[in-house]
């Protein structure tokens, strides 16, 4: 049987290697914009929305075992295991590159030629299942009753929705996907 801290560790390495792959694919989808090759840029979306929906089933799975074995897995995640006594993924170096992608890329999402917009709904609609699928994991080892090791003072589903909504801003500037963010709350 492999221990629960081997999966959370295990599937969160598949996620940032997919994350990974995400930035290159919208970094490619960038100059392939700005060069005008529609027919390219429409396979570096189609692409970063695999790598996105790999993200979301990586994310899935850290969480397959029990709440109780969680109680172990987050006490790794805190002095003396790590430095940091607010340690959170917010941390990692992929989060921060491809949040400061996405904003360099609003500008060309809120003007995208038609011929891509079908993609970037499938690419919104991948965005959805991630924030789905973190937030059904933080909330199955209690984040709807608790903080995250970070945010300890709100709830961390609350504090997921949040950010879910921030990002999504990003993504899809024209707000016509707003509606249906993956968020519980109105």
């Amino acid at each position: 049987m492999i221990e629960p801290l081997q999966i959370w560790k295990g599937f969160h390495w598949s996620f940032f290697i997919n994350i990974q792959g995400l930035i290159i694919c919208l970094r490619r989808f960038e100059i392939q914009i700005a060069l005008d090759n529609i027919t390219q840029a429409q396979i570096e979306l189609k692409t970063a929305t695999e790598m996105m929906l790999a993200s979301s089933a990586a994310m899935e799975l850290a969480g397959s075992f029990t709440k109780q074995d969680y109680n172990y897995v987050r006490q790794t995640m805190t002095p003396p295991y790590v430095q940091s006594t607010n340690f959170s993924g917010l941390m990692c170096w992929e989060h921060a590159s491809l949040i400061q992608l996405w904003k360099r890329l609003r500008p060309v999402f809120a003007s995208l030629p038609v011929e891509i917009q079908p993609q970037h709904h499938q690419f919104i609609a991948a965005y959805f299942d991630l924030m789905n699928a973190h937030r059904a994991v933080c909330e199955k080892f209690g984040g709807d009753d608790e903080g995250s090791i970070r945010f300890e003072k709100n709830k961390a589903i609350d504090t997921l929705d949040k950010f879910a909504k921030s990002r999504l801003q990003l993504i899809e500037p024209n707000h016509q996907k707003l509606k249906s963010c993956p968020s519980r709350q109105e």
